[in-house]
């Protein structure tokens, strides 16, 4: 999977009105548990370990999507390696109504506002999305990139 680059300093702005009710703000530090827990049941571990060090940010850098009090997405940055952008997922049943936009955006302004100018989306699935969302564009060579040689649940040694 490849990574892909934003200019910051021409991002479109947030339109929450697209998801309304659904509110995206950033996590708060005492819901971390429950965060995780939906991420393990929904994504993957290598999610979760990816986003509880987006609660160890200061400011804490994971934002969350809620749906009348139930979380349905969230999306962190400065995760894996600092101007990073993800991970990021939205829930089955709650995607196509652009929540997955609203919490990119939601990442990506708060990483211009941290004094960053450029952000990077790494191990892209979707490039068209980010093309259409952000005008994101691939980093040519990127593959495997900061993921190669990732050590995975089998890899282990259990002496």
């Amino acid at each position: 999977m490849t990574d892909m680059l934003v200019k910051l300093y021409e991002l479109p702005q947030i339109d929450l009105s697209a998801v309304h009710p659904v509110v995206v703000r950033r996590a708060l530090a005492p819901e971390k548990h429950v965060v995780l827990d939906w991420i393990s049941k929904h994504f993957s571990a290598y999610w979760v370990s990816e986003v509880d060090v987006a609660f160890s940010q200061k400011p804490l850098s994971c934002f969350i999507a809620v749906d009348e009090g139930q979380l349905c997405g969230f999306a962190c940055y400065d995760v894996t390696a600092r101007g990073f952008f993800g991970p990021t997922g939205v829930g089955q049943s709650k995607r196509g109504y652009g929540i997955g936009k609203v919490l990119l955006l939601a990442c990506l302004h708060d990483m211009l506002a941290q004094g960053y100018g450029y952000a990077i989306i790494g191990g892209v699935g979707p490039v068209e999305f980010y093309q259409r969302a952000v005008n994101a564009t691939v980093i040519a060579g990127s593959t495997p990139g900061i993921y190669a040689g990732m050590l995975s649940p089998q890899a282990t040694d259990d002496d």
